[in-house]
């Protein structure tokens, strides 16, 4: 059983709190669909209403996350034989972690795969990539098949869209291959913020190799992907 899983949230600080959850879930050749918004006691800022569209007014009255009917489905489907799938999947497993969910079965993180495999692309964000692979070409189908309205950082809508990620990257690798690249490093080829953004990284090396080990040596929560890459390219592999 496949799991494709999206979350929005109150916010992007430590206190926030999950406000919507969604599945859209793949057994042999049946769908199953599940979507909630929750209220996890947490006020939603105007930023993230901004996103997500979801308003103080309408977490009013719902259910906490694990009174739901799509967190009683996770929980109820949660073991080895079934593969949880989700585009920056260590953020949706940190902010399930708070009520206390541990996933059993296998991961795949289709931003970490993307990266793997299509390195090229200027950009990893989930939309970006709707736009950049033609996914969008496919979603009036799927989302027909589900009945699920198309909009951006909707939860459930987001979910469609790591389905159809998911299928194309399938289409470069397979199941098992997608499974193995979750514990790989990724070698990233561009810094994606800094003086240098959008450079190749590979380049900065050779003419401001300075530059690159003051990162190393300064940004304590430089994300581990690009601490590899730097390095990497450091050494002159």
């Amino acid at each position: 059983m496949l799991i494709f899983l999206d979350l929005e949230t109150t916010g992007l600080e430590e206190i926030d709190k999950i406000c919507s959850i969604a599945v859209i879930v793949q057994d042999e050749d049946s769908l199953h669909v599940d979507y909630d918004v929750v209220n996890e006691g947490k006020k939603i800022g105007s930023k993230a209403s901004s996103i997500n569209h979801i308003t103080n007014e309408m977490l009013k009255d719902k259910p906490k996350l694990e009174d739901s009917k799509t967190y009683k489905y996770l929980q109820e489907h949660n073991n080895k034989d079934n593969v949880l799938i989700a585009h920056n999947i260590k953020y949706d497993l940190k902010m399930l972690d708070q009520v206390g969910f541990k996933w059993y079965g296998e991961i795949i993180d289709t931003l970490r795969c993307t990266k793997h495999l299509i390195a090229e692309c200027e950009q990893f964000s989930l939309q970006f990539l709707r736009y950049e692979l033609q996914l969008y070409k496919q979603e009036k189908a799927l989302s027909s098949t589900c009945s699920v309205n198309i909009q951006p950082h909707n939860a459930l809508s987001d979910a469609l869209h790591v389905k159809l990620l998911y299928q194309y990257l399938y289409d470069i690798s397979s199941l098992a291959g997608l499974l193995d690249l979750i514990s790989k490093n990724v070698l990233m080829q561009k810094l994606e913020f800094g003086k240098y953004s959008g450079r190749y990284i590979e380049d900065i090396s050779m003419n401001d190799r300075g530059y690159l080990e003051w990162m190393l040596g300064n940004i304590l929560d430089l994300d581990e992907d690009l601490r590899y890459s730097i390095d990497y390219y450091l050494q002159g592999n």
